[in-house]
């Protein structure tokens, strides 16, 4: 890792209706507009789903670190995510994010190291760390060479 801090930058172009696009320096753009709850076309990325995909982004590269100097194995990672928008405190925001992130391990991975890795890769992740909104977990493992799964939940 570079040595903090560290900037980023961000362009997006828009008129009064239809179809914006974001997009920063070396990066393909992406087309955004409002979500089908909000009367949008429900066809491109909107600043809700962003949000939600960074929060998942962020945990999977934050697990690769924090599985790397914990020495814990995985084979592959499936995040799922889901985030409630509602009014709080007479503010429309997200109120609640819940992560089921489904682990593979290897045959042998000590079950309890791997479901803290979890855990310390939410409280570690960037974005996670930076939103008032609760996180939740709700992890799964997955043993992958013994061909059964086990599910462990908090």
């Amino acid at each position: 890792m570079k040595a903090l801090p560290h900037h980023y930058d961000g362009r997006l172009t828009g008129g009064p209706a239809g179809y914006a696009e974001v997009g920063s320096s070396g990066l393909p753009a992406l087309r955004m507009a409002e979500p089908a709850t909000y009367d949008g076309p429900g066809d491109a990325w909107s600043p809700e789903h962003l949000l939600l995909a960074s929060v998942q982004a962020c945990f999977l590269f934050t697990l690769r670190a924090v599985a790397r100097l914990s020495k814990i194995e995985f084979t592959h990672l499936e995040l799922t995510a889901e985030g409630t928008v509602d009014r709080r405190d007479g503010v429309t925001c997200f109120t609640d994010i819940v992560l089921r992130p489904m682990l593979t391990v290897p045959a042998g991975v000590d079950r309890a190291r791997a479901l803290a890795m979890l855990e310390k890769a939410k409280k570690a992740c960037l974005v996670s760390s930076s939103l008032s909104t609760p996180i939740r977990l709700e992890p799964e493992l997955r043993e992958a060479a013994a061909g059964h799964d086990f599910a462990a939940r908090e």
